[in-house]
């Protein structure tokens, strides 16, 4: 809409002040300034269905202004007709006519989200749904350790039904990674890929200290493992009628499949078998028929997976990412948490250790969330954990526990909030993922409790203004202020991919950033998948455009062009 429409409209909308205030009820005054028809048409989507909600306060506005109208005084005041009190009326109207154009810029964005967000979404399969098998040990061919824990051991396993390996995806594995400097890393955390091909699956064995040998008690002790099985996962246990019951007694929430976050194929409990190198690394977790001194039960849950090459700790020990891996490895971690977020679950264990990497076929870092060992998974997806005694289970690892977090105190009526929890954890994380340590590890290191924001290290030069601001904002310590994963994602979303439309752009106004969207959309629609799958960066905006919002699209828009803005001045000052 063109200003000298607006002008025009605002003239026609101050002759209705006039008109409709004076001699029409207010109701029918308010729906005059909202363009609404008095009688709406069935099925017609009320602009409050869409719009953002600050324009809630227009509307009451218009409404409370209206009744004013009706009012004797204001029927007087108008009655007069003087020029100056047309004025107030033309004013008045010319700012109706602005907020619409507004209204109708943010109704055609709004809209424009939905439709792309509907393309995009869609549900993430598992390799193994057509398969009924792999519920019993013994349909898996186990191999050696790849993994240790402090609940669980992890091993390599292949099996008749498993999907097989396809060796081009896994031609960059951790011993072949080439470095920036197209030397190749030295040392080998993992066995070459082609194990990968010939183990293609990790089962996962808890280790049963207290929970009894019945798989009920099993399954009801360590739920929240399940969160991320899918829904054949335990199908076996099912059709055996097992309750499950997760956290204080509620049956646990199952997070949908994300190509950030782990899927269980199969979960089931078993005797607990004598593995390789189960005498020498964990003996005491073994039943008394294993080892005589052992202290576990004779039954444990096992989990099927994908194995990957190894963590994203392991990787990073051997790898500097540049710097534009190292802003996707951030990005994929903001999508897997944004995703948990999305279905009510907390990880609250988040860190390097817990994140498992693999390489598409470009060559470029996947990342996956695992481990949902401590999440908090409730069925009223509230993400708020009463905290009435210290016995309350905050979660693992507090080096990373986000401060309202671990600054809670326990009391009558105090409720913890994870809803940003876990994005507090990824800006911590970043500091590995770019080459430095984790400030908050360490006897020297920060204390997440009482640290101070500016104490907070500098990252590395090489990394992007933008980056840093995301780090920066992912680390205060008021959660209010602390922008949500999905916030922080569309800002790397915009700085990776839409510099362009970020010119000159007004927070304002998103129709420029509506037609970046309408065109990014083609494109990724047009690139599809390669023939060995997705690549990092067609899933990261698939994610982006599948969870697109207006309110958090401008808000990501605020907050960049806010520390541009900063920087600029910054530069200035010097």
């Amino acid at each position: 809409m063109s200003v000298k429409h607006a002008i025009s409209r605002g003239v026609e909308l101050g002759r209705s002040v006039i008109q409709l205030g004076l001699l029409k009820p207010a109701g029918r005054l308010a729906a005059k300034f909202r363009g609404e028809r008095l009688r709406q048409p069935a099925r017609t989507v009320q602009p409050q269905t869409f719009l953002p909600v600050r324009y809630r306060y227009f509307r009451m506005s218009l409404r409370g202004l209206a009744a004013q109208l009706q009012s004797g005084g204001f029927r007087r005041f108008g009655g007069s007709g003087s020029p100056r009190n047309r004025a107030v009326f033309l004013a008045f109207g010319l700012g109706v006519g602005l907020i619409e154009q507004q209204l109708d810029d943010d109704r055609r964005s709004a809209a424009t989200c939905q439709d792309i967000q509907a393309v995009f979404t869609k549900k993430y399969c598992s390799p193994l749904k057509s398969f009924t098998s792999g519920y019993k040990l013994e349909d898996y061919v186990i191999g050696k350790q790849i993994g240790k824990g402090s609940n669980a051991a992890v091993y390599e396993a292949a099996a008749p039904f498993a999907v097989p390996r396809d060796r081009e995806s896994d031609r960059c594995s951790l011993n072949d990674q080439p470095s920036e400097d197209g030397e190749v890393a030295n040392g080998s955390l993992r066995s070459p890929s082609s194990s990968l091909c010939i183990y293609p699956l990790a089962v996962k064995m808890m280790w049963n200290f207290g929970a009894g040998s019945s798989s009920e008690a099993i399954l009801r002790s360590m739920s929240q493992e399940l969160v991320p099985a899918g829904p054949l996962a335990m199908k076996q246990e099912k059709e055996e009628q097992i309750a499950l019951n997760g956290y204080f007694g509620e049956v646990p929430k199952r997070v949908s499949a994300h190509p950030n976050v782990i899927r269980v194929f199969r979960a089931f409990t078993a005797d607990v078998p004598l593995l390789p190198g189960a005498q020498e690394e964990y003996p005491d977790v073994l039943p008394a028929r294993l080892n005589p001194e052992g202290l576990g039960n004779n039954r444990t849950l096992f989990l099927v997976m994908k194995n990957y090459p190894c963590t994203l700790r392991q990787y990073l020990e051997v790898n500097v990412p540049s710097r534009r891996e190292g802003s996707l490895m951030v990005l994929q971690l903001l999508e897997g948490v944004d995703h948990l977020y999305r279905q009510g679950i907390a990880h609250r264990d988040l860190k390097s250790d817990n994140v498992l990497l693999e390489f598409d076929s470009e060559g470029c870092p996947r990342l996956v969330i695992t481990d949902f060992g401590c999440c908090l998974a409730q069925s009223d997806s509230s993400l708020q954990l009463p905290f009435n005694t210290m016995w309350v289970n905050r979660g693992g690892n507090s080096c990373l526990m986000a401060p309202e977090v671990v600054t809670a105190v326990p009391g009558q009526g105090v409720v913890i909030n994870y809803s940003k929890a876990d994005a507090w954890a990824v800006g911590a994380i970043s500091y590995e993922i770019f080459g430095q340590a984790n400030p908050f590890y360490g006897a020297g290191g920060l204390d997440s409790r009482n640290f101070q924001e500016i104490q907070l290290p500098a990252l590395p030069a090489c990394v992007s203004a933008d980056m840093q601001l995301v780090v920066k904002l992912l680390l205060r310590r008021n959660p209010n202020k602390r922008p949500s994963a999905r916030v922080a994602a569309n800002m790397l979303h915009l700085s990776l991919w839409g510099r362009r439309a970020l010119a000159n752009q007004d927070s304002a106004g998103m129709k420029k950033l509506a037609d970046w969207l309408l065109w990014r959309s083609a494109v990724v629609l047009l690139r599809g998948y390669g023939p060995s799958g997705s690549s990092v960066e067609v899933e990261l905006q698939r994610c982006f455009l599948s969870n697109l919002d207006l309110e958090d699209l401008r808000l990501a828009v605020s907050f960049l062009m806010y520390g541009r803005e900063q920087g600029r001045a910054s530069i200035m000052s010097r």
